[in-house]
Parts: C-alpha cells; sequence; structure tokens
C-alpha cells in the first residue's frame, strides 16, 4: 500500500480527478549514490484512470541522456519552494513499468538503512532492484491446461495427470509430471491428445509451495516448549523478538522449522531465513525439503539472472512462501513478511564491510519491527549484544540446554605448545597425532580446524629475505600450492609461483612460512597416506554444487580426516565425527579488534560442538600457547555464563558495544600525502563533547587495500548518544577533500 495517498503518494493529497490531470511534481529514486530523490514532472496519462502512480512503483526516467529505472518515492511538493526547478523545466516520467510497486514497509526500510549507515538512499535502493533489466521484459512461455478431449486410450497415469489438471491451474509439463507423480513423456502425450491445451503466458513458473502440514521428528520436551512459544509469537502477528539459543547439536533447526510451518499454515504471509554461507549450506536445504517436502526459494549471488528474476518477482507478488538467503534477502520486496529467522546469528558473516555497511542481524530485527512480524535469532553462542537484549528481557529467551537424542557435549581440553618440542614443519602436536591415529582405527571421522586458507601465509627467500607482497594491498601473497600460485585474499590479486627470487633471482630459496590448510593436509598425507582426506574452504568448495557433493562425502564416510577454516563451523552435522583438533586456537586473539575474545570463544565453541553429535562421544584438543587465557579456560572448564560475564564487564568498564557506540571511518585515496593531510585535518572539525572521544587519525592496520592509502578514525560516544547526528553534522562542517574518500562503518565489526 502507498505511505499515505489518496490518489497519488505521500504530501498534498488530491481529493478531485480534476485536480490529477494537471502535470504533477514527483520525487523519483534511482539506484544511484546520488544526493537522494529527483524531482521529474508527471503528466496526466499517468496521474488519472483507476490506478494512478504511487509511491514504490517502478518507472523510467531520463538522466543525462539515458533512460533509467527508478522508484516513485514521494510527492514533488517541498515546503522550501524557492528551491524547486519551475516545473515546465522538469523532465518527464518516461513510462511506468508493469512491476509490483516496492512494498511500503521496504520503501521505509531502505529510508531507515540509509539514515542509520549514513549512506544515499540510493545506494540502499541498488540492493532491493538487484535484479536490473532483467524484470523490463518478463520471459513468454506455453502452459497447459484442462479441457480438452479425453484420450482415446486412458491408463492410470493419464487419469492422475487429468486429476492434477481439474482443478484449471496452467502448468508446465514438468509441473504436471511432478504432481502426478509420473514421466513427462505421459504429459506430452496427452497434449498430442489435445487432452491437455496450450496457452501463451508471461513469466516465470510459480514455485512450489512448502507443505506445513507435514509432521516433523519427535521434539524434547525443551523443544516442544520452544516450539510452542515461536508457533503463538506467528499467530499473534506482532514485532517480538525470539533468542533461541540452545548448545551444539540441541535441535534450535527443528525448532524453528515449527515456526516456519506456522506461518506456512496461514493463507498469507512469507518467511525470510537468513543462513551466514547461503552458498554452502546444502545439509540445511536437504532437512527443510525432508521436513516440508519442497525446497525453499533460495536467494544468493550464485545464481543466474533469470533464477534471480523468477525469485524476485516470486517474492513481490507473494507466491514465494518461504524464502533462504544470504544478508542481501533483507532487501528483496516482500509482498507480506510474517516471519524472519536468522540463523547462526553471531556470525561475522553478516555483516557487510563494502558499500553501505550494515549488519544484517540488526537490520533483520528493524525490518521485523516494520513488518510487525516475529524475529527469531538462533545461535548456540549469541553475540553478547543479543544476550544482553535477553537478558534485559528486551527479547524472549528460549533456551535448549541439551543435545537432541543420546548425544553428549564433547571433552574438551588443551595441549599446551609451549611444552611440545616440535620438528620443523611439523604442526600437529604427539598427543593429537596419537588420537588421529586411535580414530582412524576405529574407523571414526576427525576434524582439523585451522582459520587459514591456502598453504602458507608468507613465502620469503632464504637468501636475501624477501617477501611476496600484493603489489595493491600491504598484504603478504599467500601461497595456494595447489594451483601453483600466489593470492591476496584482500583484492583478489594472483600470480604464478615463480621458480626463483625475483630479487635476487636465486633458484631453490623459495621458503613457505607457517602452515594454512594445505599445508596441514600435506602433513596429514604424510603421517596416514592410506587416509581419505578433504579440505573444507571457501576457495575449494565456494560453489553450491561443489559443496553439496563434499557435503555428501563426508556424510557418508567417504572421508575419514576434514581439514578446514571457519566453513566447518557454520552447523553441520556429520555423525561419524568424533574428534576435533584446533591448530592455532590462539590465532584470533591478537589486534586491536574489542570483539576478538568473544568471536574467539565463538568460533572455538562452534567447531567443538562438530564432535560426538550421534551415539559415540566426541573429544576436542585445542593446540595453544596460551592455554590458561580466559577463552581457553572457559571453553575448557565448560563455564559460558561465566566467560559472557567477564566479557560483559571488561566491555562495560571499556564503553565499547553494547554499552557505548562505535563508529569507524576511513579515509582513502591514490596519494598517501594527501590521505594524511586530509585525515589530520578533518579531525579539526572533531566534535568537542565529554560524551565523544575521537581516536586518531592513524595509518589503518591494511594501510594500503586496492591501490588505495588508507588513514583510519574512530569515533567512541557513550549509548545515549545520537552519532548519525553527530557525524552528518561533522562532515557538513568539514571541508571537501579533493581526492580522498571518506566511508563511515557504525559499529564496526572489522578493523583492518
Amino acid at each position: 500500500m502507498p505511505y499515505s495517498a489518496t490518489y497519488i503518494v505521500t504530501g498534498k493529497p488530491y481529493k478531485t480527478v480534476s485536480d490529477l490531470f494537471e502535470t504533477r511534481r514527483l520525487r523519483v529514486l534511482l539506484p544511484r549514490p546520488l544526493l537522494g530523490p529527483l524531482d521529474y514532472a508527471c503528466g496526466q496519462e499517468l496521474l488519472a484512470g483507476d490506478s494512478p502512480l504511487k509511491t514504490g512503483d517502478f518507472v523510467r526516467v531520463p538522466l543525462a541522456g539515458r533512460k533509467e529505472i527508478g522508484v516513485v518515492w514521494a510527492d514533488g511538493n517541498h515546503e522550501e519552494e524557492g528551491d524547486l526547478l519551475p516545473l515546465e523545466k522538469l523532465k518527464p516520467i518516461q513510462q511506468r513499468l508493469s512491476l509490483p510497486p516496492l512494498p511500503d514497509t521496504l520503501c521505509r526500510f531502505i529510508d531507515w538503512v540509509a539514515d542509520y549507515t549514513l549512506t544515499q538512499p540510493g545506494a540502499v535502493l541498488k540492493m532491493a532492484m538487484s535484479v536490473p533489466r532483467a524484470v523490463e521484459e518478463m520471459p513468454r512461455r506455453t502452459l497447459y491446461v484442462g479441457g480438452g478431449s479425453l484420450p482415446s486410450k486412458m491408463t492410470d497415469a493419464r487419469r492422475a495427470v487429468l486429476a492434477v489438471a481439474a482443478d484449471g491451474r496452467a502448468r508446465s509439463v514438468q509441473d504436471f509430471a511432478r504432481r502426478a507423480d509420473v514421466s513427462a513423456s505421459v504429459v506430452r502425450g496427452l497434449v498430442k491428445a489435445e487432452s491437455l491445451l496450450p496457452i501463451q503466458v508471461a513469466g516465470d513458473d510459480d514455485f512450489p509451495v512448502p507443505d506445513g502440514f507435514r509432521h516433523g521428528p519427535a521434539l524434547s520436551n525443551d523443544q516442544t516448549a520452544a516450539a510452542l512459544a515461536l508457533r503463538e509469537g506467528v499467530q499473534q502477528g506482532a514485532f517480538a523478538v525470539y533468542l533461541l539459543e540452545g548448545v551444539t547439536g540441541s535441535g534450535k533447526t527443528e525448532v524453528y522449522f515449527e515456526a516456519i510451518a506456522e506461518a506456512i499454515r496461514a493463507t498469507t504471509g512469507q518467511v525470510m531465513v537468513l543462513l551466514p554461507e547461503i552458498a554452502l549450506t546444502s545439509q540445511w536445504l536437504d532437512r527443510f525439503r525432508e521436513r516440508f517436502g519442497e525446497a525453499p526459494v533460495v536467494w544468493h549471488s550464485d545464481l543466474t539472472l533469470a533464477q534471480r528474476r523468477r525469485a524476485w518477482m516470486a517474492v513481490a507478488s507473494g507466491q514465494a512462501r518461504v524464502v533462504v538467503g544470504a544478508r542481501s534477502a533483507l532487501f528483496l520486496p516482500f509482498a507480506e513478511l510474517s516471519l524472519i529467522v536468522v540463523d547462526e546469528e553471531h556470525s561475522p558473516t553478516y555483516k557487510q564491510e563494502e558499500g553501505v555497511m550494515y549488519n544484517a542481524r540488526d537490520m533483520a530485527v528493524v525490518r521485523g519491527k516494520m513488518s510487525a512480524c516475529a524475529v527469531v535469532l538462533a545461535s548456540a553462542t549469541p553475540s553478547l549484544e543479543t544476550l544482553i537484549n535477553a537478558q534485559s528481557e528486551k527479547y524472549h529467551w528460549l533456551y535448549l540446554g541439551e543435545r537432541h537424542g543420546e548425544a553428549v557435549l564433547p571433552d574438551i581440553e588443551a595441549i599446551d605448545m609451549r611444552k611440545m618440542k616440535m620438528p620443523a614443519g611439523q604442526w600437529l602436536s604427539p598427543p593429537l597425532v596419537d588420537a588421529l591415529g586411535a580414530g582412524l582405527e576405529k574407523g571414526e571421522q576427525s576434524l582439523l580446524y585451522l582459520n587459514r586458507r591456502g598453504y602458507a601465509p608468507l613465502t620469503l627467500c632464504r637468501s636475501c629475505g624477501h617477501r611476496f607482497e600484493c603489489a595493491s594491498c600491504s598484504a603478504w601473497l599467500v601461497e595456494h600450492r595447489h594451483k601453483h600460485q600466489l593470492m591476496c585474499h584482500h583484492c583478489g590479486y594472483h600470480t604464478t609461483m615463480p621458480d626463483k627470487c625475483p630479487s635476487c633471482e636465486a633458484e631453490d630459496s623459495l621458503a613457505a612460512c607457517g602452515p594454512g590448510v594445505e599445508r596441514l593436509a600435506e602433513e596429514v598425507e604424510r603421517l596416514w597416506p592410506e587416509a581419505r582426506v578433504a579440505i573444507m574452504a571457501s576457495d575449494v568448495m565456494g560453489h553450491p554444487e561443489r559443496a553439496r557433493q563434499m557435503i555428501r562425502q563426508i556424510t557418508d564416510h567417504e572421508v575419514d580426516i576434514i581439514i578446514g577454516t571457519q566453513i566447518v563451523t557454520k552447523g553441520y552435522h556429520f555423525p561419524a565425527l568424533t574428534l576435533v583438533g584446533v591448530i592455532d586456537a590462539d590465532l584470533g586473539l591478537g589486534g586491536g579488534d574489542p570483539r576478538a575474545a568473544e568471536r574467539t570463544f565463538q568460533q572455538l565453541e562452534q567447531v567443538a560442538g562438530r564432535a560426538g553429535r550421534a551415539e559415540k562421544p566426541g573429544r576436542v584438543f585445542l593446540q595453544s600457547y596460551m592455554p590458561d587465557h580466559p577463552v581457553m579456560a572457559a571453553l575448557i572448564a565448560g563455564e559460558r555464563d561465566a566467560f559472557y560475564e567477564q566479557e560483559a564487564e571488561s566491555r562495560e568498564r571499556q564503553g565499547m558495544p553494547p554499552f557505548g557506540k562505535l563508529v569507524g571511518l576511513i579515509l582513502s585515496g591514490a596519494d598517501m600525502a594527501k590521505v594524511a593531510d586530509a585525515a589530520r585535518h578533518f579531525v579539526r572539525y572533531a566534535p568537542r563533547d565529554p560524551r565523544i572521544q575521537v581516536l586518531g587519525p592513524v595509518p589503518a592496520p591494511l594501510a594500503r587495500l586496492r591501490d588505495r592509502h588508507r588513514y583510519r578514525i574512530l569515533l567512541k560516544a557513550e549509548k545515549g548518544i545520537n552519532v548519525q547526528k553527530v557525524l552528518s553534522h561533522w562532515q557538513k562542517t568539514a571541508p571537501k577533500m579533493k581526492g580522498v574518500r571518506l566511508q563511515i562503518d557504525v559499529d564496526p565489526h572489522s578493523f583492518y
């Protein structure tokens, strides 16, 4: 529905049809990082009739000699009439597109995100219009309906097809075959016999609707109580946030599946499920299909343009009842949301670090509030922000404290690497080697976790000390031995591994420093040549089909030892896996990230949770040079509550989120001296307020990224401060910085 229009949009209402027969001024937002909506003239041919142009409608407008697609955003009558270009000088809206309008809730959400992140609304709209040009021309295709003559020869298979056709709906050959449970040749035979009649339609096939009445698996008492609370939340049709917390393997997914079933059973309403790595979650999709009989509509960056168009249109029309996607699914044009689920809500991948910098978990809560629907945040290791909201009863807190069925939590112990005498080039400690060997003898699976892709994080020359660095970033090139490449994990630059040092030309002098997962696999294969080894890393299994194949191989026990990066922490269930070894448990504890301890705890708790998820008990070994660190101590003792309490006290003492506000400002440019000077000059105009601290400027830890030099400033403020208002004023008062770009990250999660 439009915001508050009588005949058109917000602003001045037009009470009579004659008022509409004038050229009017409308504001159109384009999916570009402009200042905001632009004024256009709208003629009477678009204003009159039964369906006058309104807020949210897609239109084609001229811009700088090109034709652009935008969205009607508001009435063009501003209060500051003196600043308006005369109506007769405005360019006209050329065409209204036959697309479902953006819902009012999405329009308001776009404005809210733009205001919160201090970015232009056009940049946010671009994420909502993520199918450019594909929405302009809908494909035409042939479907079939019943109503023709009966075939001369009738079979049981043909009767089944005609029974499906009795409802009068137009369907494709494949849809008839699937619903009647027959082969496609049976349907084609009925088409040839003119029992099914062809019709030409525009658009794509409807997505199958999951069955909300199918029964799921038996739930435990705790699961049943949590599921009941979520079902009631969906039934109420009002905004409420639920933290669904449960130990790894406690069955959280089956619980929120009950809420999804409740939403599907309603005649209207849509469900959005956000997953941290949608392209890699084949196990989740298989579980959904088993539970509901059909797959959900999927949304992620690996879809083809045609697949994205089909999904986008199905969401906009309301036909797509359940959509599972990555963080960008937040900006799909849902006609009527009734439930939002954010699985693994603690995952750092929900934070978008480029362009519009937002946290999808937080924005999901905002969108849920605007849509007046229930929001479920699920995790075994909730973020501190979410936990604080649950403790203060801002969120409803549902807790599952035991693993489902006979499974029990694994035993965790630390291996003090300071006491281990390790040979050069060996990364597995003797206790872990013994445990891995014992697991192989028993026919059990093991997992080795190291959050470093590739073979080695650094390559240097033993003769002259030359280190291989990215040409565009101040970062070392990572060796990927399987591809015979050196690669930058920040900008994607890669080059062939040379045979000799490019500096001193010494041959056979290049040395790999430190381990990555490929080097770890090499050590495992040397120790157990008969073992079946698989590497789980984004560069190895990033494509959905490759991921599905690998997950199947592991689940079917065609792999003995899994070696993985943080991808393995994403909720996978491998029944035969009983041993987890963490190679460098201290890896995430360094640097200046205020969330370092929390993230390390979450990652290690999640990877530990892969062990012993079936009837066999699990063991976890943490190789650590800091076994007395509070994170390690809490994991070993199972004192999760004590860790979070200590972490909250530390953050509150320092005034860090969620007890204070933090904003990162990055100034970047091609000229390092100019960027440094601009940063120092910019800080001179910083706000003078005792409740606000401005730290910096200093060179960013990653001082050069994609050939741009970078300086960082941090704004730290008390919780009651409106940082958006402060930063807007700061930007307006500071002089323009030619050749220097300012990027603002409200509540930063990365400090590189």
